[in-house]
C-alpha cells in the first residue's frame, strides 16, 4: 500500500488536525463529497460537517488512539479524547478512506472516563 494514501495514517492525521487546531490540515484530508453521521448527525455534507464540528476543536486537549484496525478503505478507529475542562471520553468510529481523503465518518459515542458506573456495574 502506498504509505501517503494509508488508511490509519489519513486518519491519525486527521484527528491530530482536531488537537492541533489545524483548519487548513483538516481540510487537505476530508474530501469534498465527505460525509459524517452520528447519533446527533445523519449523513451531514462537507460543509455542515465543518459548521458544526469544527468548532469543538477548541475544547479539545489531546487524544490517545486505542486502537486503529484497517480493513481496506476503512480504519475503525478507538480513542480516547481529553477536553480542556479535564472532562473524558472513549469513542469509537468507522472511517472510510479513498485516495488519501476521508470520504465518510461514523461515530458511535462512547462513555466517559472514568466510567461512570463501578466495575462489574451498571447505572
Amino acid at each position: 500500500m502506498n504509505y501517503v494514501n494509508d488508511p490509519v495514517l489519513i486518519a491519525k492525521r486527521v484527528y491530530e488536525a482536531y488537537i492541533a487546531k489545524d483548519r487548513a490540515a483538516i481540510e487537505a484530508l476530508i474530501a469534498d463529497d465527505f460525509h459524517f453521521t452520528s447519533p446527533r448527525d445523519n449523513r451531514i455534507d462537507r460543509a455542515t460537517y465543518f459548521s458544526r464540528c469544527w468548532p469543538g476543536s477548541q475544547m479539545m486537549d489531546r487524544i490517545a488512539f486505542v486502537r486503529m484496525v484497517a480493513d481496506g478503505d476503512h480504519v475503525f478507529a478507538t480513542y480516547d479524547l481529553r477536553m480542556n475542562d479535564g472532562k473524558a471520553f472513549r469513542n469509537t468510529e468507522l472511517l472510510t478512506v479513498c485516495d488519501g481523503k476521508l470520504i465518510e465518518a461514523q461515530v458511535f459515542f462512547g462513555w466517559t472516563l472514568p466510567h461512570e458506573a463501578p466495575e462489574g456495574g451498571f447505572i
